[in-house]
């Protein structure tokens, strides 16, 4: 895969909905019902993060229900791009970016939504012919003013701010011109999930589903 071609199915995945549900699971009892719940309200496109023991066997789960993409979040080594990808996500995500793990998911054809905090960053992944990035982490790194600073030198490259956005700034980083979609986690409370608030959850999905961008 190149990263031309991962940059285009990234952005066919980032524009599905305005936030991209960032998912910590830990019951693989959980997985199906909570992605059923989030892809019926409106936001199909799932960050699973690989920082549970059952990560990828939830991972498995999700990538079975109907609608859903399900991708794999916190990848940070060669193995953990290998093993998503055998695991059935579509799509990663990275806190950063190092030149081995880029080269795994081009090899696996796992488009990759890696992250960065500068602008010299983006530059880099940019140079390496990526223009669609997460911003990591994005209300520690200056959140939505900073984003719309790195965006006036550097406006061919779209971001995905994951990292402190929350219902009450989420739309400060939408309404910005190099923002495609958002990375939260609100959409689904640990609380909500270990509950099986499976309808509570679809309503926090709902609303985050029609935010202006």
């Amino acid at each position: 895969m190149t990263p031309q071609d991962a940059s285009r199915r990234a952005r066919e995945i980032c524009g599905l909905a305005p936030i991209v549900p960032v998912l910590v699971v830990n019951d693989v009892t959980h997985a199906r019902p909570l992605a059923e719940a989030l892809v019926a309200g409106g936001l199909p496109a799932l960050e699973v993060t690989l920082r549970t023991p059952v990560a990828l066997d939830v991972i498995a789960e999700m990538a079975k229900v109907t609608g859903g993409v399900v991708g794999a979040g916190t990848l940070v080594t060669v193995q953990d791009v290998k093993n998503a990808k055998a695991a059935g996500a579509t799509f990663g995500v990275s806190p950063g970016a190092t030149d081995a793990l880029i080269d795994a998911c081009e090899a696996e054809e796992l488009p990759l939504l890696a992250g960065a905090a500068t602008a010299s960053e983006a530059m880099r992944l940019y140079e390496r012919g990526y223009d669609i990035l997460k911003f990591f982490p994005a209300e520690a790194s200056g959140g939505a003013p900073a984003l719309k600073a790195i965006g006036g030198p550097l406006p061919q490259i779209s971001f995905c701010p994951t990292g402190g956005v929350s219902p009450q700034n989420a739309a400060s980083y939408l309404s910005l011109p190099n923002v495609i979609c958002a990375g939260g986690s609100w959409v689904a409370p640990s609380a909500m999930v270990a509950s099986g608030d499976w309808s509570g959850i679809e309503k926090l999905a709902r609303a985050a589903s029609v935010l202006e961008r």
